[in-house]
C-alpha cells in the first residue's frame, strides 16, 4: 500500500505554463487518477455508533457511510470480498451485505440463521462463499450468491470466539469459550483436530499463516499458543511450537501478516504488538502506543507494511510498522470503534 501523494502540485505548476483548456484537462486527469488510487483501497470501520464509514487511507477524511438501523445493534466484525465488490457486517443474529459500488446504503442481502452475537466473519478466496461464528456456538458456511446455508458446525455448550479459512480453502480453524481451538475439514464435512491449550480459559482470536504452515491463537489470559501444522500425504499433524505471554490482559485479535514474518497482537491494554515470526521464536519488535483503550481489531495491507486498528476510544489508526509510528488517525466514530476492514489487493 504505497502512499498516494502529489497530484496537486502537478495541477498548480501547469497553471502558470498551459493554456486554461490544457490546465482543466490536466486537471481532470490528476483527479481522476487520485480518485482511482483511493479506490483501489477500501478501508472501512464499524462499532457502536450505528454507522460504517469508509476512509479514503491516506488523506484520513471519510468519504461515505452506511447508517444501520437501531435494532440492527453493533456491528461486531466487518470483511470485504476479495473482488471489493461487497463488504459484509456480522452484527446481532445477521449478517448484511452491501454492494460498494453502487453506493446504496440498502443491503443486497441478508445472512439470517444465528441465534446470537455473530461474532466472526471471513469471506472465501474466491468470494462464492462467507463463514461465520456465533456466540450460539455455531460456524456457518453461506453461499454467497443464494445466501443460503451450506454446512453448520456445533461448539457443543460454548460461544464461537473467531474462526478463519485454511488458505487451502478446504478446511476451517474455530475457537472457542471454553479454550478449544477445532479444525473443521469441509470436503470429509467433520471436525478432524482439537486442541485445547488451557482449558476454560476462552481462546479469543486464532489467525493461520498465508503459507498454511502456523496456526497461532490468543487467549483471555495474554497467553499466545503457536503450532506448526506439517501436512502430510494423509494426514495433518499440529506440533506445539511455543506459547508466550504476550499482554498482561485480554488480547483482543492475534493476526499473522500476508508475509508471514510477523504477528501481531491487539489486547485490553490499549496496545498492539508487532512479534517477529522468524524460526519461531516471537521475539517482540515493537510496541504500538497511541490508543487510549482497549484495541478489538486490526487488518495489514496486503504488502504487510501497514497496520490498521480500530479501538474503544472511537478511533481508528493507520501504522507504519517500519517506524511504528501512527501515520493517520481516523476519527469520526462517536462511540467505540470494534472493526476494521482493509483490502488494497491489486488484483490486475
Amino acid at each position: 500500500m504505497a502512499p498516494q501523494q502529489g497530484h496537486a502540485q502537478p495541477a498548480q505548476q501547469q497553471q502558470q505554463q498551459q493554456p486554461q483548456q490544457q490546465q482543466q484537462q490536466q486537471q481532470y486527469h490528476s483527479d481522476s487518477a487520485s480518485q482511482q488510487a483511493e479506490m483501489s483501497v477500501v478501508l472501512c470501520t464499524a462499532g457502536y455508533d450505528h454507522t460504517i464509514r469508509f476512509w479514503e487511507a491516506w488523506s484520513g477524511i471519510c468519504y461515505r457511510q452506511i447508517p444501520l438501523q437501531p435494532q440492527w445493534k453493533q456491528v461486531n466484525r466487518l470483511s470485504i470480498s476479495p473482488d471489493k465488490q461487497y463488504l459484509a457486517a456480522a452484527g446481532n443474529s445477521a449478517v448484511r451485505i452491501w454492494d460498494i459500488p453502487s453506493l446504496s446504503n440498502t443491503p443486497i442481502m441478508s445472512l439470517d440463521g444465528h441465534t446470537a452475537n455473530v461474532t466472526a466473519l471471513q469471506y472465501s478466496a474466491q468470494g462464492k462463499w462467507i463463514v461465520t461464528g456465533s456466540e450460539d456456538g455455531t460456524v456457518k458456511v453461506w453461499d454467497t450468491r443464494t445466501g443460503q446455508v451450506q454446512r453448520t458446525y456445533k461448539h457443543e455448550g460454548t460461544s464461537v470466539n473467531d474462526v478463519v479459512i485454511h488458505p487451502n480453502q478446504g478446511e476451517l480453524i474455530s475457537c472457542d469459550q471454553l479454550g478449544s481451538v477445532k479444525i473443521w475439514d469441509l470436503g470429509e464435512n467433520t471436525c478432524t483436530h482439537e486442541l485445547v491449550p488451557a482449558e476454560d480459559v476462552p481462546i479469543r482470536s486464532v489467525s493461520i499463516a498465508s503459507d498454511g504452515g502456523t496456526l497461532v491463537a490468543g487467549n483471555n489470559l495474554g497467553t499466545v499458543f503457536v503450532w506448526r501444522i506439517q501436512s502430510g500425504s494423509e494426514t495433518t499433524s499440529l506440533v506445539p511450537v511455543t506459547s508466550f505471554l504476550a499482554h498482561s490482559k485480554y488480547i483482543t485479535r492475534c493476526l499473522l501478516s500476508p508475509d508471514t514474518r510477523h504477528l501481531a497482537t491487539c489486547s485490553a491494554d490499549t496496545t498492539v504488538k508487532l512479534w517477529s515470526t522468524k524460526d519461531y521464536e516471537y521475539t517482540l519488535e515493537r510496541t504500538l502506543e497511541g490508543h487510549q483503550r482497549w484495541v478489538w481489531d486490526a487488518a495489514f495491507s496486503a504488502d504487510s507494511a501497514y497496520l490498521v486498528t480500530a479501538s474503544s476510544d472511537h478511533a481508528a489508526r493507520l501504522w507504519d510498522l517500519a517506524t511504528g509510528e501512527t501515520v493517520r488517525q481516523y476519527d469520526g466514530h462517536h462511540r467505540a470503534a470494534v472493526c476494521c476492514a482493509l483490502n488494497d489487493i491489486n488484483l490486475a
